[in-house]
């Protein structure tokens, strides 16, 4: 009141600008205004009447508002209320807010909260979705995550945590994995089927990508791996719809209560691999799933066991295999790339789109839904693995060309063609760049004949001459008739360490004339 009393005086005592009193008592304009004001109702002048304390002056500028009765204060207009709480950063109590700016007899925050919610809990009648026993599992993650520290870098990594809940028993799967990705995903899918023993009618995800590839309000497209792995366990996958949470409330409230329970209770606990962070979890949730209802008898466990558990569907009787699907282009070298390595299919189906599916261990290919290839899976990046079966006649007559083969069939003709081959084979970098070149060889010995080939073979050696052009060019202008020169033809008994020699590609294989 000390202010109050100084902001009188300076300015219905000494008449100062609303400004200097302002500056001088370090207040705002605004309040220097609100304060006379007052006094202007409160009928006061200065100097003030003697014998006026603090306490009356008080009561005279801020006086009790009158006890007005609750049905004659103003009501909100409550469905502007809700018209306007759809705004963007709308709050509940900004609207309180204004509506006491308007009407300074309204009611308080606490009442003006408490009638919104009844009045929105009549307009915005949401449909109660019964859930017949054992239909409907519905799965998705929660936000939170949990750190999990590698005890031999220190690195910090978050794991992720998948909830499974019932739709009748409320029954509750938890556990934690490191991503949100396909192989994880359905991981999850099949780890909660074997903690329930059994398994539901329909799935019900979320729109995440492992899940739907397009989200789509009347025909989502599903992931066709998710779709396969679920069928494999006679079950089917039906998406919520997107961006409507409440088709999938049990898992939301699941989740909530998994963050409320299980996480919240490991939150100054520190985890060094994801095996003890899910032992911690499961520990948990044995207690979550015997905690009993509030509202209606027994447990979490005993609804499933009562409820649920007779009407699901058994486990298959092999485990599933995690398998992936997809679809690929087959190349003009009638390959398909499935994971960066390279199949093989038959020729015929150069062009085509085929589906595959991706094991561990195996790759199987498909057209038109018949299987078309299969392979052993390959993991190394950028290399072909090829069945002769797929090629065309002629790419396979020319695959069963091998160096060893080709000097074993030049060996028939003389101890110097088999050189000359073996030369050429060396001087590649790769040995296929060498097998044309070598069989041209060979043919030139049907044109010219053998023993002129291999004469042609010994010069071209002589000279170190080592290719068809050369071979061919003796040929054609009768040199290997004529004798070599001295200095050439003692080269041909040279011997040398890094010769390896026409016998170092002896091979069992038998010989065939191309």
């Amino acid at each position: 009141m000390r202010k109050i009393r100084e902001v009188m005086r300076l300015s219905l005592g000494l008449g100062l600008s609303s400004r200097q009193v302002a500056r001088s008592c370090r207040i705002a304009r605004s309040t220097v205004a609100e304060y006379l004001r007052r006094a202007r109702e409160a009928g006061l002048t200065w100097p003030l009447p003697k014998g006026l304390d603090d306490g009356q002056l008080e009561r005279r500028l801020f006086p009790a508002p009158p006890e007005i009765p609750i049905a004659h204060r103003p009501v909100p207009d409550w469905a502007g209320i809700h018209r306007e709480l759809r705004r963007k950063g709308v709050t509940l109590f900004l609207l309180w807010q204004e509506y006491r700016e308007r009407h300074s007899d309204g009611f308080g925050y606490s009442w003006f909260c408490d009638r919104y919610r009844a009045w929105a809990g009549k307009v915005d009648v949401v449909m109660r979705q019964p859930h017949r026993a054992g239909e409907k599992l519905f799965v998705d993650y929660a936000g939170q995550t949990v750190p999990v520290i590698d005890p031999a870098t220190g690195e910090i990594r978050e794991a992720q945590i998948f909830v499974a809940t019932l739709g009748a028993s409320n029954y509750t799967y938890a556990e934690a994995t490191w991503t949100q990705t396909l192989p994880d995903w359905i991981g999850s899918h099949v780890r909660a089927f074997g903690f329930l023993g059994c398994v539901p009618e329909i799935v019900v995800p979320d729109n995440l990508k492992s899940a739907v590839t397009h989200p789509h309000l009347y025909e989502p497209d599903r992931n066709p791996t998710y779709v396969h792995a679920m069928a494999y366990h006679d079950t089917v996958v039906v998406p919520a719809r997107s961006g409507k949470a409440r088709d999938k409330a049990k898992v939301e409230a699941g989740v909530l209560i998994v963050e409320r329970w299980i996480l919240a209770r490991l939150r100054r606990q520190a985890f060094f691999s994801l095996a003890e962070l899910n032992r911690a979890i499961r520990e948990l949730l044995k207690g979550l799933n015997e905690r009993p209802f509030k509202k209606l008898p027994g447990n979490r466990r005993q609804a499933f066991e009562r409820i649920d558990r007779p009407v699901m569907r058994p486990l298959p009787a092999v485990p599933y295999e995690y398998t992936e699907w997809g679809k690929a282009r087959v190349h003009i070298d009638y390959h398909v790339e499935i994971d960066k390595h390279y199949y093989s299919v038959p020729y015929q189906l150069v062009g085509h789109q085929l589906d595959f599916s991706l094991t561990l261990r195996t790759v199987e290919i498909f057209h038109k839904h018949q299987r078309v290839a299969s392979h052993m899976r390959s993991f190394e990046k950028g290399r072909h693995t090829t069945l002769p079966e797929h090629m065309p006649k002629s790419h396979r007559a020319h695959a069963d060309w091998t160096p060893e083969r080709l000097v074993k069939w030049a060996r028939q003709t003389g101890p110097a063609t088999a050189t000359v081959v073996e030369k050429i084979m060396v001087s590649r970098r790769h040995p296929q760049q060498g097998f044309r070149p070598c069989l041209g060889i060979m043919r030139l010995g049907k044109t010219y004949g053998s023993d002129r080939l291999e004469a042609a073979c010994r010069r071209a050696h002589a000279l170190e001459a080592y290719g068809y052009r050369h071979i061919e060019r003796i040929l054609k202008n009768d040199l290997d008739r004529r004798p070599l020169p001295e200095k050439a033809a003692a080269q041909l008994r040279i011997t040398h360490a890094n010769v390896r020699g026409a016998d170092y590609y002896a091979a069992a294989a038998p010989v065939e004339q191309p």
